[in-house]
């Protein structure tokens, strides 16, 4: 099966299969009927793609419900360290922060549903970040963790004098006070 449990509950890792030869490589990164079978809800109705250098942190970042969002996350150029963190209030995990290496060479994919706060940070000289997602963007329903939360205590892998975080991401509410209307 090409998708591994997390330990969080419907935060699964998806690790296609790659077919590799003497030309280069192929592999389905998504197929409807794959994720469909896993239980994940579809379909996807926007693709989002960003650029970033070495240091960037990109997150923590969720919209709110009625407009939530789940995210499906690969890195088609680099190398980033994908966080993602439970928000749903009676969660048996709320509050508990995952981690993965994403990266162009690894494949690996992170499906993110509602429910999550979720952010990234560039290990890589570059990266580029393509995320599919199941509900459109709303400016309305946008919701933010600060960074460096002294209550997750991410670790970004990144030396903070090497920190490139924009001036919205710094002054995103701690956890605690954060805006959140998810149940688990």
């Amino acid at each position: 099966m090409p998708f591994i449990e997390t330990g969080i509950q419907g935060l699964v890792v998806f690790e296609p299969r790659v077919f590799e030869d003497s030309r280069g490589f192929f592999f389905e990164s998504f197929n409807e009927k794959t994720f469909s079978d896993q239980g994940i809800p579809l379909p996807f109705v926007q693709d989002n793609q960003s650029k970033s250098c070495y240091g960037v942190i990109r997150g923590l970042h969720y919209q709110l419900d009625p407009h939530a969002q789940s995210k499906l996350v690969r890195v088609l150029v680099g190398k980033i360290l994908d966080v993602a963190v439970d928000i749903r209030k009676g969660s048996p995990t709320f509050g508990k922060v995952y981690s993965i290496e994403l990266s162009a060479e690894n494949k690996k994919q992170l499906y993110i549903p509602k429910g999550f706060a979720h952010g990234f940070s560039v290990l890589s000289e570059t990266a580029e970040v393509l995320y599919k997602c199941d509900a459109f963007y709303s400016k309305e329903s946008e919701g933010g963790i600060v960074y460096n939360d002294a209550t997750l205590n991410i670790d970004w892998q990144i030396p903070a004098d090497k920190a490139i975080v924009s001036e919205k991401d710094v002054v995103n509410p701690t956890f605690v006070d954060c805006r959140n209307n998810f149940v688990f």
